[in-house]
């Protein structure tokens, strides 16, 4: 990951830290992918993505979350779970950021 890549992630962080969640997992690997950010959202556990764009010439952070980066994270997300051997309610976040503009928060981006 290069530094911009380190910086937006942190910016979310904090973003998210500051409306209450807390941090379980960074930059969890499995084999089947990564999860950004594992957070707990008060019972449930939230699993982020952060993404970050230069500009928006190529399209959105957002819109680079594709089907097939959906399909790596519910996989990554279901190989954390019974791995850790938890039944939680769950869903899947964005926080997304394009050039020097304040990240945003995207709750429930797509379900499992």
């Amino acid at each position: 990951m290069n530094q911009a890549g380190r910086d937006a992630e942190d910016r979310a962080l904090a973003l998210l830290q500051a409306a209450g969640l807390r941090l379980v997992a960074r930059n969890w690997h499995c084999r089947g992918g990564e999860i950004d950010l594992i957070m707990r959202d008060g019972a449930s556990l939230v699993f982020v993505e952060v993404r970050h764009r230069g500009g928006d010439r190529f399209g959105g952070a957002a819109d680079s979350i594709t089907a097939a980066k959906q399909r790596k994270l519910t996989l990554a997300a279901e190989v954390y779970l019974s791995s850790h051997h938890l039944d939680l309610p769950c869903r899947f976040d964005a926080v997304v950021s394009v050039g020097g503009a304040a990240p945003q928060w995207l709750k429930n981006v797509f379900t499992q």
